[in-house]
């Protein structure tokens, strides 16, 4: 079989790699979503090195998989001589003249991977999944390699979905340099995967007593919460109304979760299987081989399946598993978007759960609203007509809670800000006139002498730190790490210019309800759809929203 032509975007990570090399950049890493064909690309790149090559793997379903599509951008494999391309693990070991060497990072212990660097030189290294490269253990494989000596003259090359890791070290502690990265959104509006649907499915499993440290949920205290009969019932009886004769991939938080999963979904008569990373390699095998050949309808699975596994038509996916990460959201969500003939979309069910904190969804993932509940529609097509919402109304924010497109929409339309009261927390410690300008802070006016109006502002600028910024009349005054105690400065400041500046800080203050001159009135005319006349307090209001939110869009 001929080597895998390459699409466009494939040759400008090949050639982005290149570049960085000749740049003097020696530890880099390529970010492409599943489904986008990782190991075409770095195939392609083994093909162009010079010296030998060695292949990280971190499952030992990849190593296979990697050196069949190895072996057609090598044009090996035709029984001629030594093999190009050869796998090193348990009793198997590799030629040594091998061009490529695939190896599971897992069994390269100390002596092993010394065994393995003799009489070799590998001049490129290729890290398949490599946001799992910050881990001690593959660090020591890493430094043993070389890959941080001053005078190694290889390249240490990283590929993988997600450069986020579950518990928060960044990649750039192994890599110099992301040197060419393609999001999901881009390349299923490409065409080159497949269309995402979704549903939200509340249940009642209530997850607000759980630990919210970290980067993710602690898999015991989940799995109490979520592995209960009537949440598995619901999951269950969900796949088979909404899923129907989809071929679907349930993602569960541990073996019992996928093991009762499965068990409620045969009892509703779906043909279920199961799949964990504690099976036998030959019983694992066989529950996929059912899979593959539809003997069983749906695949429930912990954490194997949410990388290396290739199976395009698959186009169902079943969040069971709730989770605040991203990057594993987005791998379990990438399990069916490979492309296959006669497939349309990818459907993706997320069971949506009582929870303080912020869960990942499907609209999350394109940046629509976490709670957007889809109906069914293309993720894709929601998440531009948000963007559009807030194109069109500056400003707007919504309210946590479950809502539909037309239902977001409905509200957008109706947009006031006038309507929009500062936090609770500001109204608990002051009695001023604050208004809110939603998530960018908080304004006051009041009138420092008779009849001079003076605007004070405190802002969000930043993200750390002293990041509430208190304008006065356009001048920064200081800086603050809680809005409250911004606030209450500005109070304090009020309080002491006198008691004519403390009365027109207030909401009753009679100037509030005077006319507003004509020209601040034609300033705010495009502000609000809601007409009426508008006091002096509401027009000032609305040209600092203007400013500092951005004016609306004219019809």
């Amino acid at each position: 079989m001929p080597p895998p032509s390459l699409r466009p975007y494939q040759r400008a990570a090949i050639e982005a790699v290149v570049a960085a090399r000749r740049a003097g950049v020696r530890r880099m890493v390529v970010c492409l979503p599943t489904g986008a064909g990782k190991t075409v690309v770095f195939s392609h790149l083994a093909k162009l090195a010079k010296k030998q090559v060695l292949v990280l793997a971190h499952r030992e379903e990849l190593l296979s998989q990697a050196k069949d599509k190895l072996e057609r951008a090598l044009d090996a494999g035709t029984g001629r001589g030594s093999p190009i391309v050869a796998i090193e693990r348990g009793a198997e070991r590799a030629s040594q003249d091998a061009k490529v060497l695939v190896c599971s990072i897992r069994s390269l212990h100390e002596k092993r991977l010394t065994q393995v660097l003799a009489g070799r030189d590998f001049g490129l290294v290729i890290y398949d999944e490599c946001h799992h490269a910050a881990a001690e253990d593959n660090l020591r494989v890493l430094r043993q390699l070389g890959a941080f000596d001053p005078r190694w003259t290889g390249t240490l090359l990283g590929f993988t979905a997600t450069t986020e890791r579950g518990d928060g070290k960044g990649l750039d502690e192994v890599f110099e340099r992301i040197v060419y990265a393609r999001s999901l959104p881009e390349m299923i509006g490409d065409g080159f995967l497949a269309p995402l649907r979704g549903f939200r499915v509340s249940t009642a499993a209530d997850l607000r007593g759980l630990s919210g440290k970290g980067m993710d949920f602690d898999e015991e205290e989940l799995a109490e919460a979520v592995d209960i009969e009537e949440r598995n019932a619901l999951v269950a009886r969900s796949i088979q109304e909404l899923a129907r004769d989809r071929r679907t991939i349930a993602f569960c938080v541990t073996v019992n979760h996928a093991r009762n999963l499965c068990r409620s979904l045969n009892v509703l008569g779906v043909p279920a299987g199961i799949v964990h990373g504690a099976m036998p390699a030959d019983v694992r095998a066989r529950a996929l081989e059912d899979f593959r050949a539809e003997r069983t309808q749906v695949l429930t699975n912990v954490a194997v399946l949410t990388e290396g596994f290739d199976d395009p038509g698959v186009s169902c996916i079943a969040m069971a598993r709730p989770t605040r990460s991203e990057g594993l959201y987005a791998q379990c969500v990438g399990r069916g978007t490979r492309l296959s003939p006669g497939k349309k979309d990818c459907l993706v069910l997320d069971f949506v759960d009582l929870s303080n904190l912020s869960l990942c969804s499907l609209p999350s993932l394109f940046g629509a609203p976490r709670d957007m509940d889809l109906q069914g529609e293309d993720a894709r097509e929601a998440a531009r007509a948000w963007q559009q919402i807030l194109f069109d109304h500056p400003g707007f924010e919504l309210e946590a809670g479950a809502l539909t497109l037309s239902e977001i929409q409905d509200r957008a339309e109706s947009f006031d800000p006038l309507r929009l009261r500062a936090d609770a927390e500001v109204r608990a410690i002051s009695r001023n006139a604050w208004f809110s300008l939603g998530r960018h802070g908080v304004g006051l006016h009041f009138e420092r002498k008779s009849g001079k109006k003076t605007e004070a502002l405190v802002l969000k600028r930043g993200g750390r730190g002293k990041v509430w910024e208190i304008h006065l009349d356009g001048k920064l005054m200081d800086k603050y790490s809680r809005m409250e105690e911004a606030v209450a400065a500005v109070d304090y400041e009020i309080d002491r210019m006198g008691r004519g500046a403390s009365l027109s800080a207030l909401p009753g203050a009679p100037w509030r309800k005077a006319a507003a001159p004509p020209s601040l009135l034609e300033e705010t005319a495009n502000a609000r759809k809601q007409g009426g006349v508008l006091g002096w307090a509401d027009a000032l209001q609305l040209e600092v929203w203007q400013r500092v939110v951005g004016k609306p869009k004219k019809g």
